[in-house]
Order: structure tokens, then C-alpha cells, then sequence
């Protein structure tokens, strides 16, 4: 058997990684992207410094089905492969807050400068406006059907498209169908670091609001994620790095038709017991103060009003002095223990990754090949694998695109 040709369909993150391990083991390789360009994604991510690993990336980062299906690829293209394997293209990195690593140039444009550069190179083939209508296996060849009915002939195919998420980047889902009409099974796919939409009719009010806080997603009253960091209100409900953390546990609570509950701490640094003295204190020193007034420079006072109909006083030109007891404590519960029944999270354009994807069941976690078509492997977001905010979905697309890419020019 001589050259293997194999073609891999879609030029994101993941396909590019898997080209150009499948060219450097010998094999011909042709890239077939929808966008008129490669890539498109990757210019998106980490607000545009492209955040394309974490050092501190391991299983506990990912979700799905089940999870252990990324251990053999994370293992063998690990973060430390990963920074060494730019390195080599030309990225000086540098590693900040959480385990995150970004290039020097704080330019995503830099790391698909270096992936294109490295792809013309080695001599893979990159075909662009390329949409892929069907994939066809017939007697070990793979015939590729574009929408200009234009065919590839194959030994070996990629499904490297994505998912939904950031659909203006090209992924509208279509790799689901190619890998359903090959025989394969896809999982309830959801949106996942996303913002979630709350319960609440104020929301108008405050929306444009941060603060540091602490944020949970709660089932049957069980705190069941937590994060803490910038949490920001707009017009439907919340988001900000800890609500995008979260929102995977709250989408698949959703999918299950089961209720979740966010929980907020607007002041997440003290005892609820000391706040209330806090508040007790501030509102005897300054008695003639509407309690409104009152609470500015405590929190943010577009804040106020909400807060305190929240916690049941109507009345916000009340004098700090006729402050209860009572109510005292019911605006220190707000403040620390705040609740939203979450309705839903926003849709696919607002998504960073897909949660859910093809069934981890029908494929070899060694090779990324499938268990259903000889000659067909899986790499990226198309797999019902997730990670976690903060470049460990970047380094599953970097992991899986090697392996796939290595075995399928075998």
C-alpha cells in the first residue's frame, strides 16, 4: 500500500493540527473548509489573544458522556507538547492567571500565521468554499460530495467541522449529519460557555452592572458548580467568566427538564453575621440617610432599588433609623445569597463550544478512528467532548487533531 490521501474536512483548529500530523507521517492531505479562509475561530478566541492552552489542563477540565475518553489523547499531546510544538512554528508563550497560555504577541492572528505557514510548508492542499454535502464509503474509498457537486476521492477521512457554537464561524452542526448518515450516533447538543437567561423583570434596570462575586448553580438546594470572578447583568439575565464556567451545569440540567437555580454573592468576602452588623452599624450612624442612600458605596447603586424590592421594602426613601432588624437581615441575605431560577441559556451565535457531540461510544479513544467505518476518525468539538473556559477546548483540538491526524496516514 503506498501513500495514504487523506482529506480532512473543515480548516478550524483541530483540522489544521490533524493535517499536518497526517503530512508529516507520509501521507497526501487535502484540507476541504466552507470559509473562503481557515482558521476563522481561532482569531475569536481568548478576546482576540487567542488563550490556545492551560498548563493546568487535565481530565477534570472536560465533560461529556464520559469524560475518560479524552485521557489517551490529553496524555500523548499534553499542554507541555502542545507549547513546545508552537514553539517550534515560532510562538514565544507565556503563562498567566488560572494556567492560561498565550503567545507574546498577545495576537491570535499569530498562531494561524504560524499553522498556515507551517501547512504551506510541508505541502498540505487547502480547498476552500468548500462545503461537504455528503461522505460516501464504498469498497475502502471514501467519495466527498460538495455542494457544487464537485467529488474527492479518499482512503481516509477527518470529520473536523465543529459543532454549532459561533455559527458566523462556519460550524452550523453539518459534521452531526455527516457522521449520523455514516452510521454514527450524536448525543442532545447544547450551548456551553454561554450566558444564561434568569427569571425577573428587572433585569432592564441593571442591566451593564459588574462586580466581583461568587456565583453556584444549585439542584434540589445543592450546590453543584461554583466559580467567582467578574459577573456582569444584561437584559436577559447574566454572564461574565464564572456565569460561562457554569452554564454547562445549568444546560444540562435544562436538557433534562430539570430546574436550575443560580445563586449570587454580590458581597462574597464576609460572613453573612457581619454583614448584618455592617449594615446595622451603618444605618444608627447615619439615621437621617434613606436607607437607599444609605447602601451607596457599599454596593453598586444601580443596585439599590432592585435590592432592596427584592428583599421586600418597598419603601426606598425610608430613614436609614427605621431600619428593623429584620429587614436588616433580609437585605444581608440578598446580598450573599441571591437566587434566579435560570429559564434558559442564549443560543448558539453567543456559545464559545458545543456540549454533546458524536456518541465517544463509536470511536477508539487511542486513534480517534471509528469504530463503525474503517478509515474514518473524529477530531475537536464534533466529539461529545467540552472543556472548560480558559484554553482547555483549544487544547482537546489540538490533542485529537494529532492523534487522528498520526493514525490516519497509517
Amino acid at each position: 500500500m503506498g501513500k495514504k490521501h487523506v482529506i480532512v474536512v473543515g480548516g478550524g483548529a483541530s483540522g489544521m493540527m490533524a493535517a499536518i500530523a497526517a503530512r508529516r507521517q507520509g501521507a497526501d492531505v487535502t484540507i476541504l473548509e466552507r470559509n473562503p479562509r481557515v482558521g476563522k475561530k481561532i482569531l475569536a478566541t481568548g478576546n482576540g489573544r487567542c488563550n490556545f492552552t492551560n498548563v493546568n489542563a487535565d481530565i477534570h477540565c472536560f465533560h461529556g458522556s464520559n469524560p475518560k475518553f479524552a485521557y489517551s489523547a490529553l496524555s500523548r499531546f499534553s499542554p507541555r507538547e502542545t507549547i513546545d510544538f508552537f514553539e517550534n512554528l515560532g510562538i514565544a508563550h507565556k503563562v498567566e492567571d488560572a494556567g492560561k497560555v498565550f503567545p507574546m504577541s498577545d495576537q491570535a492572528s499569530s498562531i494561524l500565521d504560524v499553522l498556515l505557514y507551517e501547512l504551506n510548508e510541508i505541502g498540505v492542499s487547502i480547498v476552500c468554499n468548500a462545503y461537504v454535502k455528503e461522505i460516501i464509503y464504498q469498497k475502502d474509498v471514501f467519495k466527498i460530495v460538495l455542494e457544487n457537486e464537485n467529488i474527492f476521492k479518499a482512503d481516509r477521512v477527518i470529520i473536523a467541522t465543529g459543532g454549532k457554537a459561533m455559527p458566523s464561524t462556519g460550524s452550523d452542526g453539518n459534521g452531526f449529519e455527516l457522521a449520523k448518515k455514516l452510521g454514527h450516533t450524536v448525543t442532545d447538543i447544547f450551548p456551553a460557555l454561554v450566558q444564561l437567561k434568569l427569571e425577573g423583570g428587572f433585569f432592564k434596570q441593571i442591566e451593564g452592572v459588574k462586580f466581583v462575586g461568587t456565583a453556584e448553580i444549585l439542584h434540589n438546594s445543592k450546590s453543584i458548580a461554583k466559580d467567582r470572578g467578574d459577573i456582569l447583568f444584561g437584559n436577559y439575565g447574566v454572564s461574565g467568566p464564572p456565569i460561562l464556567q457554569l452554564s454547562r451545569k445549568a444546560g444540562e440540567l435544562l436538557q433534562k427538564n430539570e430546574k436550575a437555580v443560580l445563586k449570587i454573592a454580590i458581597i462574597d468576602q464576609m460572613p453573612k453575621e457581619q454583614l448584618q452588623k455592617l449594615l446595622m452599624t451603618r444605618f444608627t450612624n447615619q439615621p437621617k440617610k434613606t436607607i437607599a442612600f444609605n447602601l451607596v458605596g457599599l454596593i453598586n447603586k444601580r443596585l439599590i432599588p432592585v435590592l432592596l424590592k427584592e428583599a421586600g421594602i418597598d419603601d426606598l426613601k425610608l430613614p436609614a433609623g427605621n431600619v428593623s432588624k429584620k429587614d436588616c437581615e433580609k437585605i444581608a441575605n440578598i446580598l450573599v445569597d441571591w437566587r434566579f431560577n435560570v429559564r434558559g441559556t442564549k443560543s448558539w451565535p453567543s456559545a464559545q463550544v458545543t456540549a454533546g457531540g458524536v456518541n465517544t461510544k463509536e470511536i477508539n479513544p487511542n486513534t480517534m478512528e471509528s469504530k463503525i467505518v474503517k478509515g474514518l476518525f473524529f477530531s475537536g468539538e464534533i466529539i461529545d467532548i467540552d472543556g472548560q473556559c480558559g484554553g482547555f477546548n483549544l487544547q482537546w483540538a489540538w490533542s485529537s487533531g494529532m492523534i487522528a491526524g498520526q493514525n490516519a496516514a497509517l
